[in-house]
Protein backbone atom coordinates (compact mmCIF):
# COMPACT_ATOMS: atom_id res chain seq x y z
CA UNK A 1 0.00 0.00 0.00
CA UNK A 2 1.63 3.70 -1.01
CA UNK A 3 0.90 6.75 0.57
CA UNK A 4 -0.14 9.64 -0.64
CA UNK A 5 2.24 12.96 -0.90
CA UNK A 6 -0.71 15.01 0.39
CA UNK A 7 -0.99 12.24 3.61
CA UNK A 8 2.06 12.11 3.83
CA UNK A 9 3.16 16.20 3.92
CA UNK A 10 0.17 16.54 6.83
CA UNK A 11 1.71 14.33 8.97
CA UNK A 12 4.52 16.72 10.64
CA UNK A 13 1.53 19.42 10.63
CA UNK A 14 -0.52 17.01 13.06
CA UNK A 15 1.63 17.00 15.97
CA UNK A 16 2.15 20.89 15.70
CA UNK A 17 -1.42 21.33 15.61
CA UNK A 18 -2.49 19.09 18.52
CA UNK A 19 0.40 20.77 19.96
CA UNK A 20 -1.55 24.03 20.09
CA UNK A 21 -4.64 21.88 21.94
CA UNK A 22 -2.10 20.77 24.47
CA UNK A 23 -1.34 24.34 25.17
CA UNK A 24 -4.32 26.54 25.20
CA UNK A 25 -5.79 23.42 27.33
CA UNK A 26 -2.41 23.65 30.23
CA UNK A 27 -2.81 27.81 30.17
CA UNK A 28 -7.00 27.45 30.23
CA UNK A 29 -5.96 24.55 33.34
CA UNK A 30 -3.84 27.39 34.98
CA UNK A 31 -5.96 29.99 34.81
CA UNK A 32 -3.35 32.25 33.07
CA UNK A 33 -4.44 34.66 30.03
CA UNK A 34 -1.27 35.96 28.87
CA UNK A 35 -0.28 32.08 28.41
CA UNK A 36 -3.35 31.11 26.74
CA UNK A 37 -3.37 34.29 24.60
CA UNK A 38 -0.12 33.88 23.06
CA UNK A 39 -1.61 30.95 20.90
CA UNK A 40 -3.52 33.48 19.34
CA UNK A 41 -2.80 35.22 16.36
CA UNK A 42 -2.55 39.36 16.85
CA UNK A 43 -5.64 39.72 14.79
CA UNK A 44 -7.59 36.75 16.01
CA UNK A 45 -11.61 36.52 16.23
CA UNK A 46 -13.34 34.54 19.01
CA UNK A 47 -17.56 33.92 18.07
CA UNK A 48 -19.29 32.54 21.05
CA UNK A 49 -22.54 32.26 21.69
CA UNK A 50 -24.00 36.29 21.92
CA UNK A 51 -20.53 37.58 21.54
CA UNK A 52 -17.56 38.16 19.07
CA UNK A 53 -14.17 39.19 20.21
CA UNK A 54 -11.17 40.67 17.96
CA UNK A 55 -7.75 40.75 18.64
CA UNK A 56 -5.02 39.05 21.37
CA UNK A 57 -5.90 41.58 23.43
CA UNK A 58 -9.74 41.78 23.24
CA UNK A 59 -9.42 38.07 23.61
CA UNK A 60 -6.26 38.41 26.56
CA UNK A 61 -8.48 40.60 28.85
CA UNK A 62 -11.54 38.72 28.67
CA UNK A 63 -10.15 35.73 29.20
CA UNK A 64 -8.49 37.38 32.40
CA UNK A 65 -11.66 38.74 34.09
CA UNK A 66 -13.22 34.86 33.03
CA UNK A 67 -10.28 33.06 34.61
CA UNK A 68 -10.58 35.60 38.16
CA UNK A 69 -14.21 34.63 37.55
CA UNK A 70 -16.88 32.75 36.41
CA UNK A 71 -14.09 29.85 34.61
CA UNK A 72 -11.63 30.17 38.17
CA UNK A 73 -10.69 26.09 38.59
CA UNK A 74 -12.19 25.36 35.41
CA UNK A 75 -10.56 23.23 32.79
CA UNK A 76 -10.83 22.71 28.81
CA UNK A 77 -11.22 19.59 26.94
CA UNK A 78 -10.84 19.55 23.11
CA UNK A 79 -11.39 16.00 21.24
CA UNK A 80 -10.16 17.00 17.92
CA UNK A 81 -12.60 15.28 15.04
CA UNK A 82 -10.35 16.62 12.10
CA UNK A 83 -7.74 18.76 10.66
CA UNK A 84 -7.90 19.46 7.64
CA UNK A 85 -5.26 21.29 5.65
CA UNK A 86 -6.16 23.98 3.28
CA UNK A 87 -2.59 25.04 2.20
CA UNK A 88 0.73 24.26 3.56
CA UNK A 89 0.35 27.22 6.66
CA UNK A 90 -3.65 27.19 7.24
CA UNK A 91 -5.64 24.46 8.78
CA UNK A 92 -9.17 23.84 9.38
CA UNK A 93 -9.64 22.09 12.66
CA UNK A 94 -13.35 20.92 13.96
CA UNK A 95 -13.67 19.89 17.67
CA UNK A 96 -16.03 18.34 20.31
CA UNK A 97 -14.87 20.95 23.13
CA UNK A 98 -16.31 21.20 26.86
CA UNK A 99 -15.16 23.39 30.33
CA UNK A 100 -15.22 21.37 32.99
CA UNK A 101 -15.51 22.31 36.98
CA UNK A 102 -13.02 21.37 39.06
CA UNK A 103 -13.20 17.68 40.31
CA UNK A 104 -15.29 16.93 37.01
CA UNK A 105 -13.44 13.95 34.95
CA UNK A 106 -15.92 14.13 31.77
CA UNK A 107 -18.18 16.52 30.45
CA UNK A 108 -21.86 15.80 29.97
CA UNK A 109 -23.61 15.57 27.03
CA UNK A 110 -25.13 19.00 26.89
CA UNK A 111 -21.70 20.81 28.20
CA UNK A 112 -20.24 19.73 24.54
CA UNK A 113 -19.57 22.49 21.86
CA UNK A 114 -18.49 21.67 18.35
CA UNK A 115 -16.20 24.41 17.74
CA UNK A 116 -14.44 25.30 14.58
CA UNK A 117 -11.14 26.79 14.87
CA UNK A 118 -8.62 28.39 11.69
CA UNK A 119 -5.26 28.01 12.71
CA UNK A 120 -1.80 29.80 10.82
CA UNK A 121 1.73 29.51 10.78
CA UNK A 122 3.15 32.55 11.46
CA UNK A 123 6.86 32.18 11.12
CA UNK A 124 7.27 28.00 11.77
CA UNK A 125 4.46 28.47 14.79
CA UNK A 126 0.76 27.26 14.12
CA UNK A 127 -1.16 30.63 16.07
CA UNK A 128 -5.32 30.73 16.09
CA UNK A 129 -6.48 32.97 13.59
CA UNK A 130 -10.43 31.99 14.32
CA UNK A 131 -12.25 30.07 17.11
CA UNK A 132 -16.18 29.69 16.53
CA UNK A 133 -18.36 27.70 19.18
CA UNK A 134 -21.55 26.46 19.26
CA UNK A 135 -23.92 24.18 21.66
CA UNK A 136 -23.63 20.34 20.52
CA UNK A 137 -26.68 18.56 20.18
CA UNK A 138 -26.69 16.59 23.37
CA UNK A 139 -28.88 13.83 21.23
Amino acid sequence: MTSSPVAEAAAPYDSAVREVFREVSRAWAAGDASAFTAWYALKASVVLPGSRLEGEEDIRTTMAGAFAGPLHGTRRVHDIERIRLLCSDVALVHTSSATLREGQREPAPEQREKVTWVLARHHGRWLIEAYHSSPADPA
